[in-house]
């Protein structure tokens, strides 16, 4: 290796330019690279650069967002008893809603597979460069109660406000206070102008207004949500039960 070859190598380790660095030093180990020309070479060391920063990236944002599931959208399981469309996943798998400031809303009973696929659109986002937290419904209606007596509410609104999509999740479950349901209205309103909600429910969004305490703030917070949401039905049998059986049946 050259004096000029060593100090590059240094200097781009400085900069915090590791993977650009390690691309350089492989190709100073292969003489047949340097058959290629200047620009092409330099093209692969941008390359090798701008992929290791794109991969940290979305490991920053998949870690941050809190999945509980490791999901992606490629692994769906299309079996006709569940009634997911595929073409509609591969419309909402460009996030072109979340620009939008649109809504996503998953319902299903227990297991069919709602909370995963939440997070595989989650995953789905980060991927794109989006920025996403997830949070089940009864862990937020607590963290309000708790942010409204420590005085901590504003830095919790901020929270939820600032990433491009909030993900609730078993919306319905969980104590749901008049006072915490109008901070949640506030949270709302402030997404659905500035972001996008996906929410994953038992219940069906006919039923929702029943779970809320008070009917002024049940309309506020539906009007907010429903009909600026695209709507995924889950059917069929329990993925917990199917997934069992197969690690039952692989045994």
């Amino acid at each position: 290796m050259t004096g000029i070859a060593s100090r590059t190598l240094s200097q781009l380790r400085a900069l915090k330019m590791n993977s650009m660095a390690a691309a350089y030093e492989h190709q100073l180990q292969q003489p047949k690279l340097h058959e290629i020309g200047f620009d092409d070479r330099f093209a692969l060391l941008v390359d090798q650069e701008v992929n290791e920063r794109e991969s940290r990236k979305l490991t920053r944002f998949v870690k941050e967002a809190g999945f509980p599931d490791r999901a992606n959208l490629e692994d769906i399981e299309y079996r006709p008893e569940r009634g997911l469309e595929k073409q509609r996943v591969v419309s909402l798998a460009t996030c072109e809603w979340i620009r939008k400031q649109l809504n996503v809303i998953i319902l299903g009973s227990t297991g069919v597979g709602k909370t995963w696929l939440a997070c595989a659109f989650g995953t789905q986002a980060c991927r794109l460069g989006l920025s996403v937290a997830f949070i089940r419904a009864s862990d937020l209606y607590e963290q309000i109660s708790i942010a409204i007596l420590d005085g901590s509410l504003a830095k919790l609104r901020q929270t939820l406000q600032k990433p491009s999509l909030l993900i609730i999740d078993d919306f319905g479950l969980g104590q749901l206070t008049l006072q915490v349901a109008q901070v949640l209205l506030d949270v709302i309103d402030h997404r659905v102008r500035k972001g996008s909600l996906l929410i994953t429910s038992q219940f069906p969004t006919t039923q929702w207004h029943d779970l809320l305490p008070d009917k002024t703030v049940a309309d506020a917070i539906l009007d907010r949500i429903v009909h600026q949401s695209h709507c995924l039905t889950l059917k069929g049998e329990s993925m917990r039960k199917v997934n069992g059986r197969k690690r039952l049946e692989a045994t």
